[in-house]
């Protein structure tokens, strides 16, 4: 059975065409040629590139091109694909509804945890407490003094013992009596837990 390797190498023989020649009428690489005729399939390009080199040669050796072509579609062996029988695919991440829901569940989960946390530490911890007035050492000159300060909006706030008013942003305010013997205030902010911040400052009654 003819092949279309050896239907080639006969027609350039009764041509009487070197393969160096054929090279230089095709511009085709002599060795491309003749890897054709030997059908030295493996080192020759993909099967579309052999196709146009068979063309070539088949136009300026007078074959017909339809019957080469379809010998070499007969004769050029099918591609070997490999392939691999358990693919691994544990690199490939794919986003799916489930990994949404589950992310989403986790977000808000932190959120929820994140701010009973932040609720708890609030809650054990000591309120915060700053005393705008009376200042250190102040010199006081009348029998009442107004305390000021802020503290947290749900801690309780006493000044010398007496319950201070306390508003919705944590500012509080108490008015108390002093006497000749009064040198110190005592502001203490207690929390809903007990916890309790205590600042102290001295005054210089002059009544």
């Amino acid at each position: 059975m003819r092949t279309i390797g050896v239907l080639l190498k006969e027609a350039r023989g009764r041509k009487r065409y070197s393969l160096d020649y054929l090279a230089q009428l095709t511009k085709i690489k002599k060795d491309f040629i003749e890897r054709i005729e030997n059908e030295d399939w493996t080192s020759l390009p993909d099967f579309t590139v052999v196709t146009g080199f068979v063309k070539s040669v088949s136009k300026i050796l007078d074959i017909e091109e339809r019957s080469t072509v379809a010998l070499l579609r007969r004769d050029y062996p099918p591609q070997k694909l490999h392939i691999n029988p358990k693919p691994d695919v544990s690199d490939k991440f794919v986003w799916s509804p489930r990994l949404t829901f589950l992310v989403g569940a986790a977000l808000v989960i932190a959120l929820v945890l994140g701010y009973l946390g932040f609720q708890y530490v609030r809650f054990v911890s000591p309120p915060p407490l700053s005393v705008e007035r009376p200042r250190e050492g102040e010199v006081v000159k009348e029998r009442s003094l107004r305390v000021l300060g802020k503290t947290s909006s749900d801690a309780t706030v006493k000044v010398n013992n007496q319950q201070a008013l306390v508003s919705d942003e944590g500012e509080f305010e108490a008015e108390i009596e002093i006497f000749e013997g009064t040198s110190e205030i005592i502001i203490q902010a207690i929390s809903r837990a007990g916890k309790e911040t205590t600042v102290h400052r001295k005054i210089k009654p002059e009544l």
